[in-house]
């Protein structure tokens, strides 16, 4: 087991949210466990189980493959299979094995790319880890995050192995997490479980704003510790307050992304999962020339040490939805960062990052008693943990209408007349653009289309220059 000194701590210095500590020297723990040993057993026990998986013969993954789990000792002072090192005794557990290795394998990652990339360098602790009481780490390399989780939430991860399996077989371009591993520490009688997923936000580019979206707006916004980070996670009403005119995109981007998260939001819904968030992280290139930011260009700044052919497939938020990549942005930076291409209210380029996270809440008994106790005190459509039919519908209404929304190029005076015919148009609360609500006769959300207040302007300004634009490379500054 970890030897962790036995150390009593003060109350005052006792910060713990859930199973995440600090020690008496300032170093975080999980379960007691220090990070560091922590970090050292995961890489120990991942190249391990990675290093004998390659060495059986590949085949198609049977049903069986499911429930496998299969288990190591790693003695300090090493033994006939493992090497000796300074953490403590320790068991490692690999869930599933050949079925992750398919998964891996259907996103274009080899195993020697993905040991290098978790076992080759020291992990990244994330400081800004949340408060769900979770450790997250981040590879060298930037491809993989590490989160740690709960004992019902890997239990619920197994059973979502068959479905999630056929889900990626038919549909590779999803926003929902690509888990890659499962895996289990014992140590000190603890068992401290983790996932390997995809990386949504990348360290290479500045994030200026940061959202964890529910479509809930009871107790929705970030709190006052919260907002003193460096870079904040915001609420619902946060951006409801913030961007009341949405995220801006072009027409084939916004029809990706609504039909992305509408089929999501299907298979959440089949599973009877609830209570997941959409993680929006928002680049403003125009914010970053004004700081007068790195000089290289984010692809310059993205790390070079693995071949760029060898980045899991379908792994960035252009990647994930159902959008050609290249018709507006320069191909070098969406290649690399893979962000969405958008503006906001006052024109500024963006580039935005989605992905839909924890989606590891089922629609248990508990979950059914918070939400009736909460729909006795408060509006029971308002609160976030609802029944999985109704989450994922307000889920769909909130990202497609309030903070994504359409871009409309400019039309013939003839072809606006028809358009107006549709839908009024409205003035949103304050200075900003119109926004003229189009209900579809065959959708089930209204496609909100943005216009400009000018109506005189050359086409041009609105379609030939919206793509122009984001044809840069980030080193607009020079």
């Amino acid at each position: 087991c970890f030897k962790i000194p036995s150390t009593s701590m003060s109350p005052a210095m006792k910060k713990t949210i859930g199973h995440r500590g600090i020690d008496p020297t300032g170093e975080t723990t999980y379960k007691k466990t220090t990070s560091s040993a922590l970090q050292g057993a995961i890489q120990l026990g991942i190249a391990h189980t990675v290093g004998s998986l390659s060495q059986k013969p590949e085949r198609d993954v049977l049903l069986q493959d499911f429930e496998v789990v299969e288990s190591i000792f790693f003695p300090s002072e090493g033994s006939n299979l493992t090497p000796a090192h300074h953490y403590g005794d320790f068991r490692f557990k690999t869930y599933a094995p050949m079925a992750f290795r398919y998964f891996r394998e259907m996103f274009g990652i080899r195993p020697d790319d993905y040991m290098y990339s978790l076992c080759n360098d020291p992990l990244i602790e994330l400081s800004n880890s949340g408060a769900s009481g979770s450790l997250f780490y981040v590879s060298s390399d930037d491809e993989f995050i590490i989160k740690t989780v709960q004992h019902k939430e890997a239990e619920f991860l197994q059973k979502l192995l068959p479905g999630y399996f056929m889900n990626l077989n038919q549909n590779k371009r999803t926003l929902l997490p690509k888990f890659y591993g499962l895996y289990c520490v014992q140590s000190a009688g603890k068992n401290i479980r983790i996932a390997v997923m995809n990386n949504l936000l990348p360290s290479a580019v500045q994030m200026h704003l940061k959202y964890d979206l529910k479509g809930s707006t009871y107790k929705r916004r970030a709190s006052a510790k919260e907002k003193d980070k460096s870079v904040p996670t915001y609420k619902d009403l946060d951006f409801l307050q913030d961007m009341h005119d949405g995220l801006l995109l072009e027409g084939d981007k916004y029809s990706a992304v609504c039909k992305t998260i509408q089929r999501d939001c299907l298979l959440l819904q089949s599973f009877k999962i609830m209570d997941y968030s959409l993680l929006v992280g928002i680049h403003n290139v125009n914010q970053a020339c004004r700081e007068q930011a790195s000089k290289e260009s984010v692809v310059g700044a993205v790390d070079q040490r693995r071949p760029q052919g060898q980045k899991p497939m379908y792994s960035t938020a252009i990647e994930a939805i159902q959008a050609e990549a290249g018709s507006i942005g320069s191909p070098e930076t969406e290649d690399q960062t893979g962000g969405i291409p958008a503006r906001n209210s006052k024109g500024e380029r963006l580039l935005v990052y989605i992905g839909i996270i924890d989606i590891l809440q089922s629609y248990r008994l508990v979950k059914k008693l918070e939400h009736s106790w909460k729909a006795l005190v408060h509006d029971g459509d308002t609160v976030s943990v609802h029944r999985p039919s109704f989450y994922a519908e307000r889920f769909q209404k909130f990202m497609c209408n309030a903070v994504f929304r359409k871009i409309l190029l400019k039309t013939s005076p003839s072809k606006k007349r028809r358009a107006v015919t549709h839908g009024p148009l409205r003035k949103t609360a304050g200075a900003g653009p119109f926004l003229m609500t189009q209900t579809s006769s065959n959708s089930q959300h209204s496609f909100l289309q943005v216009s400009s207040e000018t109506k005189d302007e050359p086409e041009g300004d609105h379609g030939k220059n919206w793509k122009q634009d984001f044809r840069f490379q980030l080193k607009c500054c020079n």
